[in-house]
C-alpha cells in the first residue's frame, strides 16, 4: 500500500500554466465565468490552447461542471475528469489526480480549476444552513446543538486545546497573521495589498469564537484560479519554466470527520497532515531542511503551526515560536488570511512562481516548495521542484 512505502508519480508530471481572475468581494459575475476566465488565463500563460486540452479537475463543491467549463471555454473531447471532496483539502489532490492521469497516459493536458462567489454568493463561514440528510450531516448533528454552527467554532474547540496543552495564549496565533497580512501588504493581487499588521492589530481585533479573533480567520473571496499540468517532456517545450510535481498524497487520519474529529486521542495535532507528511517525505526522498518555500493552507491560524509541527519543522507546541523567527519562508503570497480565499488553489500558484523565480516575495534560489491543503478534513498536498 502507497501509505507505507513511496510511489512513483514523483518526476512525471509539472504545472506548466497559472492563471486567476482577480480576487474581490463582489465579482459582478457568474461562478462559470469566473471558472472560464481562470481556465483561459491559465492556457495563455502555458502557451497552450483550449484545443490542447483532454481533462479537467475541480471541487465536488464547484458550481461549474467539467463538461460546462469546456464547452464554454471552447474546449473538445475528454478523457479524463475528475472531482474532490472534502472543500479545501482537495486543492493539492486536484494535481495529483492531474498527474496520475498524465503518467498513465490517460491524459495529455489537464486544466485543474476553482472558481465561487464565496463573498457575494455563498458564504462558507457562514456555517451549516441547508443540508440534505448525508452520514456527515449526522456527525455534524452531534455537535451543532451545543452551539458549534461555524467554521471558526470547529477550529477553535482545537485551538483552546492546543494553548492549554502547551501552556501559550493566544498571542501566537497572531505571528501567522501577521506574517500573511506582511506579504500581501507587497503583492499587487492581494485583497489586502498595502495593508499590514502587527501584533498588537492582531490583538485588538475583535473575538470571533475564543481564543481565535476576527485577524485569525481567512477571508471569503469571489474569484477563480486555474492549473495546467501535462508530462514533463512536454513541459519543457513551453515557455514557462516547469514546477515540477516531486510528490503528491492525500490523507485521512483514524476517526476523521470534516473539521469535528473530536474523538481521538487528542485536540493538538491534524493526524491527517500526518499522513501527508510521511507520504511526501517518503515518496520524495526529502525532508523540512529540503524545503525552500512553505505554502501551508491558511483558514485559520491554529493550523497553521499544527501543520508546522506534523511535518517535523519543529516540536510540538513550537509552531509559533517557528514562525515568529522567520525559520522557513511562509505564504509569500499573502495565503488566504492576506491574499485571497481560493480554497487553497492560490497558494499553488504561488508555489509554482516561486519555482519560475516571478514571485513579488521571491525567496532568492527557491527550488523546492511545499504545499498543503485544507485541514481538519481530509486533506493533501504537495512538492514543487524545479526542472533538473
Amino acid at each position: 500500500m502507497s501509505i507505507r512505502r513511496a510511489d512513483s508519480l514523483g518526476g512525471r508530471a509539472a504545472i506548466v500554466g497559472i492563471g486567476a481572475t482577480e480576487f474581490s468581494k463582489d465579482s459582478g459575475r457568474s461562478e462559470l465565468k469566473l471558472a472560464v476566465e481562470a481556465v483561459r488565463a491559465a492556457l495563455d500563460d502555458a502557451g497552450l490552447t483550449p484545443a490542447d486540452v483532454d481533462g479537467l479537475v475541480t471541487f465536488t463543491m464547484d458550481t461549474s461542471p467539467e463538461i460546462t467549463v469546456a464547452q464554454a471555454a471552447g474546449i473538445g473531447e475528454l478523457s479524463f475528469f475528475s472531482r474532490i471532496h472534502y472543500g479545501g483539502g482537495a486543492a493539492c489532490a486536484t494535481v495529483q489526480q492531474a498527474a496520475l492521469a498524465v503518467a498513465s497516459g490517460i491524459a495529455d493536458v489537464v486544466v485543474c480549476y476553482r472558481a465561487f462567489n464565496e463573498r457575494s454568493g455563498r458564504r462558507f463561514g457562514s456555517g451549516v444552513q441547508r443540508r440534505e440528510p448525508t452520514a456527515e450531516g449526522a456527525a455534524l448533528g452531534w455537535n451543532l446543538p451545543y452551539g458549534l454552527l461555524t467554521p471558526a467554532s470547529w477550529v477553535a474547540m482545537a485551538a483552546r486545546r492546543y494553548l492549554h496543552a502547551y501552556g501559550l495564549g493566544p498571542e501566537v496565533f497572531g505571528h501567522v497573521a501577521v506574517l500573511d497580512r506582511r506579504h500581501a501588504a507587497r503583492n499587487p493581487a492581494a485583497y489586502f495589498h498595502g495593508k499590514p499588521i502587527t501584533l498588537a492589530d492582531h490583538a485588538a481585533s475583535r473575538w470571533i469564537v475564543d481564543p481565535l479573533r476576527l485577524l485569525d480567520c481567512c477571508q471569503e473571496t469571489d474569484g477563480g484560479q486555474a492549473l495546467v499540468v501535462t508530462g514533463v517532456e512536454r513541459a519543457r517545450d513551453l515557455p514557462r519554466p516547469p514546477a515540477v510535481v516531486v510528490a503528491a498524497a492525500q490523507g485521512a487520519g483514524r476517526s476523521q470527520e470534516q473539521m469535528t474529529s473530536y474523538y481521538r486521542d487528542g485536540l493538538t495535532g491534524l493526524p491527517e497532515t500526518a499522513v501527508v507528511a510521511r507520504q511526501l517525505w517518503r515518496s520524495s526522498g526529502l525532508s523540512p531542511a529540503d524545503i525552500d518555500v512553505g505554502i501551508l493552507y491558511d483558514h485559520f491560524t491554529p493550523f497553521v503551526l499544527m501543520q508546522l509541527e506534523e511535518f517535523g519543522f519543529c516540536g510540538p507546541g513550537e509552531g509559533g515560536a517557528f514562525v515568529a523567527a522567520d525559520a522557513l519562508p511562509l505564504n509569500t503570497h499573502g495565503g488566504q488570511l492576506g491574499e485571497a480565499y481560493l480554497h487553497g488553489m492560490n497558494g499553488i500558484a504561488e508555489a509554482v512562481r516561486q519555482i519560475r523565480g516571478t514571485s513579488v516575495n521571491q525567496v532568492a534560489g527557491a527550488a523546492r516548495t511545499l504545499v498543503t491543503a485544507g485541514t481538519g478534513v481530509p486533506t493533501s498536498g504537495l512538492v514543487l521542484g524545479a526542472d533538473g
